[in-house]
């Protein structure tokens, strides 16, 4: 994998955040990646419940600045940066104070969804495209991880589907276990259909809960991994039933030859 560059966008990642099947393989992954001389870049939302004095990030007045429109709303973007301590591996935080001020990640402190969940994963995967547009930095895969990046391959492939920086880019999801119930804000899908996108590519979110959101990504990836040992029978049909090229799961020890493997199958 030598100088190959794969952009990691996660929901969670350690040690930001705490340890779950999510976190930790967005962690392990890109410390593979880079431990083989691929070029990475690391992508999450900066929550609240990061500290950022202990991890020392700082803002990037150059990336930041702009607004995003989500919703017809405009959200200033925000974006902090730090480094893995040991790893030499740059962590991007997308960051606005409407959105990710809270102290939490995804729910209230009574384990409640919060309601603009839905519009936070909108405004995390244009920040992610529009910052990684500005750095000038071309990536190969695109690899996503977590329900809350789950938006970044439908609007790779239709918000941003014109921009040439990203003709040549693959997008891989990896598939987890289901980490939430219930389901997100009932008008998630004319908030995406605001930004130009079709009713019928994003026809699962009738119902935003936890499966349709990632059928949404699995749907608009150029292949899929199942990271998750115990991946719901209907999602684990949907994958083998999609056409896409796929991977099983890898169990801890196998999966960095696994992973470099489909890697180089896509590029």
């Amino acid at each position: 994998m030598e100088d190959k560059r794969i952009l990691y966008v996660s929901s969670e990642v350690v040690p930001y955040l705490a340890e779950n099947e999510v976190s930790l393989m967005s962690y392990d992954v890109p410390k593979m990646i880079n431990d083989q001389g691929g070029q990475i870049r690391i992508f999450m939302p900066r929550y609240g419940n990061i500290n950022e004095r202990r991890h020392q990030l700082h803002e990037v007045i150059r990336l930041s600045g702009m607004n995003l429109v989500v919703n017809d709303v405009d959200m200033p973007l925000i974006i902090k940066v730090a480094s893995i301590p040991k790893e030499r591996i740059q962590v991007y935080f997308i960051d606005n104070d409407e959105y990710f001020k809270r102290k939490a990640t995804f729910s209230d402190e009574d384990g409640v969804l919060y309601p603009d969940n839905d519009e936070r994963a909108i405004f995390f995967a244009k920040g992610v495209v529009e910052t990684v547009k500005k750095l000038n930095w071309v990536p190969d895969i695109i690899h996503v991880h977590g329900w809350m990046a789950s938006m970044l391959p439908v609007y790779m492939k239709h918000f941003y589907k014109d921009e040439a920086l990203f003709s040549q880019t693959k997008i891989v999801t990896s598939v987890y276990g289901q980490s939430f119930d219930g389901a997100l804000d009932v008008e998630m899908k004319n908030k995406i259909k605001f930004d130009g996108i079709s009713e019928e590519v994003i026809s699962d979110l009738e119902t935003p809960n936890y499966e349709n959101l990632i059928k949404t990504s699995i749907r608009h990836s150029d292949a899929v991994i199942i990271a998750s040992e115990n991946l719901s029978p209907s999602l684990t049909k949907f994958i083998e039933s999609s056409e896409k090229p796929f991977l099983p799961f890898a169990t801890k020890d196998a999966f960095a030859e696994a992973y470099t493997t489909f890697y180089k199958k896509m590029l």
